[in-house]
């Protein structure tokens, strides 16, 4: 099984067909499952400490959701970064070697807390470009699907 684990609701519409979509395209492939955490309001009034705060709490959150034995791929900035084939080998190789369920953790529009952030078994890094953390779900089925196209040598990948 596969889950994405995120701070936020997908509010829009679109969003939420896009995944709709890539959820039903991977059903053939694997267990999909989204679990949304609720995210912290953060004024840009706040200052660094109730920032750090806010991270904190959206951390707890996250990692309520998260068991011992799942691995986790933390999206972070400061992660390393995987193309499209690497991300299927990486895949392939976790179920090969008995990791039942692999969680994408998507935090907080402020970032990541120090807790989940020493949680994380890999932490990846999808572009040096910055996006919404309710775009990084699609971005994220997208390059899931991606991978197991790959791993079952079908089109797609190009």
């Amino acid at each position: 099984m596969i889950r994405i684990i995120s701070c936020g609701r997908m509010k829009e519409k679109w969003m939420q067909a896009g995944a709709a979509e890539y959820l039903k395209r991977l059903g053939s492939y694997d267990r999909m499952e989204i679990i949304e955490v609720t995210d912290e309001k953060a004024p840009e009034s706040n200052s660094d400490a109730e920032n750090e705060a806010v991270k904190k709490i959206e951390g707890e959150r996250l990692l309520k959701a998260i068991k011992p034995q799942d691995y986790v791929i933390l999206l972070d900035l400061k992660g390393k970064t995987l193309d499209s084939v690497q991300l299927s080998e990486k895949i392939q190789d976790l179920q090969s070697h008995g990791r039942s369920r692999i969680d994408f953790v998507i935090g907080g529009s402020l970032g990541l807390s120090r807790e989940l952030i020493q949680r994380a078994d890999f932490r990846w890094k999808i572009s040096d470009n910055t996006f919404p953390h309710q775009l990084c779900k699609i971005i994220v089925l997208e390059q899931v699907y991606r991978s197991f196209r790959i791993l079952h040598h079908e089109p797609y990948h190009k």
